[in-house]
């Protein structure tokens, strides 16, 4: 028997009918309702690109959704922030991503993340984005944080990651 065979293959892709939502489980209730029931209204109203890590039988492993947001000099670390213009900067939001609980703890959240934030980087190019952002849910504060992003001051849950170091990180 071939080894390989009996190795799962994913692969990461937008979010379509084909993909069974209703399985999904991360252990957390507000991003398995998201995903479970949200997620297909906010793609089609254009309000977020929804991407799952799918399996060969249409199951989601994961999932991670990107939209246009802005945000202040202001509100960002004075070092950075000073250098910037006074009008509402372009930014990525990754609003929220998730890994099925049976996935968890095997690198699937790094691949997902890496994912967002290469899609984010070409993006740029296109239309502009200074930085991605995120909201880090309770306990995924210092996944980010390991990853570079740095917290806003007065608010220490949100993370933001300079597209300037996003590039540094796919030049290594």
């Amino acid at each position: 028997m071939d080894p390989i065979a009996s190795v799962p293959r994913y692969k990461i892709e937008p979010l379509a009918s084909n993909h069974d939502r209703t399985a999904f489980s991360s252990g957390v209730q507000e991003l398995d309702h998201y995903i479970r029931q949200q997620a297909g209204q906010d793609l089609k109203r254009k309000l977020a690109a929804v991407f799952v890590l799918a399996m060969e039988n249409d199951g989601i492993a994961g999932f991670f959704t990107l939209s246009a947001r802005s945000l202040s000099a202001s509100e960002l670390p004075p070092e950075i922030g000073k250098k910037l213009p006074r009008y509402p900067l372009p930014v990525t939001l990754l609003g929220r991503m998730a890994v099925s609980q049976s996935l968890q703890g095997k690198g699937i959240g790094k691949l997902l993340l890496f994912e967002a934030l290469d899609q984010a980087l070409r993006s740029s190019q296109q239309v502009g984005s200074w930085a991605v952002v995120v909201d880090a849910k309770v306990g995924a504060r210092e996944f980010y944080l390991k990853y570079g992003f740095l917290p806003l001051p007065d608010q220490p849950e949100r993370l933001v990651l300079p597209m300037r170091m996003i590039e540094q990180i796919f030049e290594e």
